[in-house]
């Protein structure tokens, strides 16, 4: 594993004339070295000759270190074929994924899911696993899966008399749609305007209002109006619930957008990922391809805050170690929410403020400068008046307001870009502005004072307005709309 993908490494065996001995290189970890004495002792007990003299076992490439005894398997089989007693152009046609016991018994091992991937994108046809992890392997759609318990059984497969061991694609159970719909919100119309923009886009959204006036029920629902994930995605997002132990005891293809919710005291390695040793993904990673959202945002420590900056601007997090360095997927829609003061009554005519104007701006120093410039849309969120609040009928459902979705996705997918990530080049001709546009996005942004990546985000924001309203160029209206997100409430 490189932090959330498999890695293809190929076991190499060599054998001299001299005492006999066996060292295993190419950036070994501990439990790596230990596969020699393991993997001596199941081909002994599975009734197997180790071939004799020195044998040195290479895994390639050699600059990428290799950790765990996901390896045990590969290395045995690769002595076997050093040694003549398997072919070693078949031995090359399977990925060999487990650990073994002393008595030549297959154990499995993490992250199966994620290699599996990695062998099919390689074009590796076959992999091989213990029986544990069947259910696991046959996720990925393409590749034969080798199910056995030991040693030997694998030795058959490799043999060509693995038919009974072949296990066939066992579609997981299908994951029922969310019940949250946006016909459960009575008014907020202009807050379900601007997550209808950000879900058409792949853009960020902080969400400014007092307590109970609907931002939780507004950000639950935003799932429900993005496009389903495509074969691809879910995989993706499959392999880093596989990785961190989310998949439960019935692996299954995860197909609804991920929407993570996480404490406002967790930490920063827990909120970006990393760990002492081997990196784990953290909550911006599982919040991949779908919705990450930190409810009173203000209440997150700064310096948790501030890790968010690099995945909100490239959509990838970076951890480095003296080991090495992993990069994990981090493509998700950032929803915040937070009151417009500390008691959270500002502005709101139903209630007296208490907070003074210094309060007020302390309380909003807490999100910096720059982590708010990343946040292409800010939103005020008022509390909904009674007689909305008890109006039988419903609001608008989350299927309308999705099929529009898809639609401006749709012409989104013929620039190859999602409009959030539209840059350079590719965003001064998409969204390029007529004169009337431009003179008013300038007279804005000189009486604002606004920054370069703040003129950047209007643009990609009124692209999308642009889209969902089936225009190909960007009018004054759409500009203007995208401007008005600008202004924090």
């Amino acid at each position: 594993m490189n932090g959330v993908e498999g890695l293809i490494v190929r076991v190499e065996t060599s054998a001299a004339a001299g005492t006999p001995s066996l060292s295993i290189i190419g950036l070994p970890d501990r439990s790596l070295h230990e596969s020699r004495d393991r993997v001596r002792a199941a081909l002994g007990n599975a009734g197997y000759a180790l071939p004799p003299g020195r044998l040195l076992v290479n895994l390639a490439p050699a600059h990428v270190r290799k950790e765990g005894p996901g390896f045990d398997l590969a290395i045995a089989l690769s002595l076997l074929a050093g040694d003549g007693q398997l072919d070693p152009a078949a031995v090359c046609r399977f990925v060999a994924l487990a650990e073994l016991a002393l008595d030549g018994s297959l154990r499995p091992v993490p992250g199966v899911l994620p290699m599996a991937i990695a062998a099919k994108r390689a074009g590796i046809g076959a992999v091989i696993v213990a029986v544990a992890q069947r259910d696991e392997a046959t996720l990925v759609e393409g590749v034969a899966v080798y199910a056995v318990e030991t040693l030997t059984d694998a030795v058959a497969v490799v043999l060509g008399n693995g038919a009974k061991f072949r296990v066939g694609r066992r579609p997981g159970p299908i994951e029922p749609e969310s019940a949250d719909d946006f016909a459960d919100v009575r008014g907020q119309v202009p807050a379900k305007r601007a997550l209808e923009i950000a879900a058409a886009g792949g853009h960020n959204v902080l969400l400014v209002g007092p307590p109970g006036c609907g931002k939780t029920m507004l950000a639950q629902r935003m799932p429900s109006i993005l496009p389903p994930m495509t074969p691809d995605e879910s995989l993706d997002v499959t392999a880093v619930y596989s990785i961190a132990g989310l998949l439960g005891t019935t692996p299954r293809i995860v197909r609804t957008r991920p929407f993570r919710a996480p404490h406002h005291t967790i930490s920063r390695i827990a909120l970006v990922g990393g760990g002492a040793l081997a990196p784990r993904p953290g909550e911006v990673t599982l919040a991949s391809r779908g919705v990450l959202f930190l409810d009173e945002i203000a209440e997150f420590s700064r310096g948790t805050l501030e890790v968010l900056r690099q995945p909100l601007e490239d959509g990838v997090v970076t951890i480095s170690r003296a080991a090495g360095s992993w990069s994990f997927p981090a493509l998700f829609s950032l929803i915040a929410s937070m009151n417009p003061c500390p008691c959270g009554m500002r502005g709101d005519r139903s209630a007296d403020c208490r907070c003074d104007d210094a309060a007020v701006e302390r309380y909003r120093a807490r999100l910096s400068g720059p982590l708010l410039d990343r946040i292409d849309l800010h939103v005020g969120v008022a509390r909904v008046p009674f007689d909305e609040l008890s109006r039988a009928a419903p609001g608008e459902p989350s299927a309308a307001i999705r099929a529009r979705v898809v639609d401006a996705r749709e012409r989104q997918r013929a620039r190859r870009s999602l409009n959030a990530h539209l840059r350079g080049a590719a965003l001064r001709e998409h969204a390029a502005l007529d004169a009337a546009s431009m003179a008013l996005l300038e007279a804005v942004m000189s009486r604002e004072r606004m920054s370069a990546r703040s003129y950047d985000r209007i643009l990609r924001v009124a692209r999308t307005i642009a889209d969902l309203a089936q225009s190909e160029r960007i009018s004054r209206e759409h500009l203007a709309e995208a401007i008005i997100y600008r202004r924090i409430p």
